[in-house]
């Protein structure tokens, strides 16, 4: 008895001493900001932040909080920060995860929207990287090309170029990647026959004219994944009809828009409280709607249909809604108060199933000989997905090929020293993985300095066994499997794309994992 009454009281003092630490985490995360005056470009840096979207400017945000003496700077290709989100400009573009969950926790979302807006997401970012003193430290326009890391130095060799064609070599210490997974130079854009014939404009919404004028004109949207659900619902606000013409369906779910609970608890406690408690509330639910989906699919998906069904009214067809797959086989479609399904009810919108023979002068045959009439045609039809930047990598002079590395905890590359990126869910919120990526950075670079090693790097087991990096058949995933890295068969080399599971992989695993090795720093 005398021994419980003596372990009770400690267990206690260490949760109260964790819950302390992780208070005082977020206080640094929600005050850190860096000196006003820029980093010398020319010093050897700590660390090299590739990337000033929602994950670089996150990252940047986590060393000024659980590094304050490290330097670093952000290299960002274009010429503004937000990354993704200052880049899709196309009509009605937001988010498709909640943005209590998509946002920083160090920083509250103070909008109405649950959904939000791509253009208030945007400030958004730019706001926390202004408050923390980030933006002055950034080197737009810089396109990283080349890494080369020595070993013999225990340094990162990075060339960088300019708009201008000259180029700029930075060198680091640690080089953390931060530049999202997609190209944003070009989108997959199929060729259709006969679409030279076209009079009217085809757009790809990746590259969506500032000035495009389609009030009034009959559009057809191409795709039928998360951007073609979006613009549909805009685009019929001022057109004379928009279709959206896919060749399989996919999951559409209706969220609300203005998430009242939300709200009431943001108005009854503080701030920082209430976008905690939001935040792990959808984590949570996100999750359990997750379970339900792949452990009951026909439950799930007979679920989505009903909701979809009420919002059309008369006229709903399921099987403009039922996919082949099972749900989040491929990403679930969100649609903020049903608007795609609301556009549908009003005549405004309408959904065609089919595939597409040519296109014609004023609009598309398809394969069943059904004739779309279009002024304009909107090609969604994907994404193209880079690999770590298209960087080219090199380690001690030899060619180093992500697409033959396994992946440690989803955020490291097997024998590629030095090194972390970021890479989000594709079930949930990226930034939730972000954020324990940045957290699990920090944490190994104080533990290196402490310890006075100078090179990190994950080696694979010889017994693990490759498995897809991705179990995901969406089709720029599927495009995209050869170049991408491995997961291996066992931990700490699976990617769980589960939250809770990757928070206490990384959040609470030790640092000597037996994978993790570790060399002594040079002088």
């Amino acid at each position: 008895m005398k021994r419980r009454h003596i372990i009770l009281p400690l267990a206690l003092a260490a949760l109260s001493v964790q819950a302390v630490r992780k208070n005082q985490r977020r206080a640094r995360l929600a005050t850190a900001r860096l000196p006003e005056r820029p980093h010398d470009p020319a010093a050897r840096l700590d660390v090299l932040i590739i990337g000033a979207g929602l994950s670089g400017i996150g990252a940047a945000r986590h060393l000024l909080a659980e590094c304050p003496g490290k330097s670093f700077a952000l290299l960002e290709a274009r010429h503004a920060i937000g990354g993704t989100w200052d880049l899709f400009r196309y009509p009605g573009v937001r988010s498709d995860s909640d943005v209590y969950t998509l946002g920083y926790s160090f920083k509250p979302w103070t909008g109405d929207k649950s959904i939000a807006d791509g253009p208030d997401i945007r400030q958004y970012i730019q706001d926390a990287s202004d408050e923390a003193g980030i933006t002055p430290h950034i080197r737009f326009g810089h396109r990283v090309r080349r890494a080369e890391w020595s070993s013999e130095r225990q340094l990162w060799t990075v060339t960088a170029e300019r708009e201008d064609g000259e180029t700029v070599t930075f060198q680091t210490k640690f080089l953390f990647l931060c530049s999202g997974y997609y190209s944003y130079a070009e989108g997959h854009r199929p060729s259709f026959p006969g679409e030279e014939t076209f009079r009217g404009e085809i757009v790809h919404p990746q590259f969506w004219p500032e000035n495009l004028d389609y009030a009034g004109k009959r559009v057809v949207v191409i795709g039928s994944g998360a951007t073609a659900v979006t613009l549909v619902p805009a685009l019929a606000q001022a057109a004379a009809h928009v279709t959206m013409l896919q060749r399989s369906p996919s999951y559409i779910a209706v969220q609300p828009l203005i998430d009242q609970t939300a709200l009431k608890i943001r108005r009854a406690l503080p701030a920082q409280a209430a976008h905690r408690l939001i935040r792990w509330r959808n984590i949570l639910v996100n999750m359990l709607q997750f379970g339900v989906a792949r452990q009951l699919p026909q439950v799930f998906s007979q679920e989505l249909l009903k909701v979809a069904g009420q919002h059309v009214g008369e006229g709903f067809e399921a099987r403009h809604f039922t996919p082949d797959y099972r749900p989040w086989d491929q990403r679930v479609c969100a649609v903020p108060d049903g608007d795609l399904f609301t556009a549908m009810r009003e005549g405004k919108a309408s959904v065609v199933t089919d595939t597409i023979a040519r296109f014609m002068p004023d609009g598309i045959r398809l394969g069943s000989g059904q004739e779309l009439k279009a002024d304009l045609i909107v090609t969604a039809t994907g994404l193209k997905m880079n690999v770590l930047g298209d960087i080219g990598f090199s380690v001690d002079g030899q060619p180093f090929d992500p697409a033959r590395a396994l992946v440690y905890k989803g955020m490291m590359l097997g024998g590629l020293p030095n090194c972390a990126y970021a890479f989000g869910y594709t079930n949930a919120a990226w930034t939730l993985k972000a954020e324990l990526t940045q957290a699990f950075v920090c944490r190994l670079l104080n533990h290196m300095e402490r310890q006075h090693l100078g090179v990190v790097v994950p080696q694979a087991d010889p017994s693990v066994q490759e498995r897809p990096l991705l179990n995901f058949s969406s089709g720029y995933v599927t495009r995209a499997a050869a170049l991408l890295p491995k997961q291996g068969s066992k931990r700490p080399w699976q990617v769980y794309q589960n939250y809770l599971q990757d928070k206490a992989a990384i959040e609470y695993s030790p640092l000597n994992d037996g994978t993790l090795r570790f060399t002594a720093a040079r002088g």
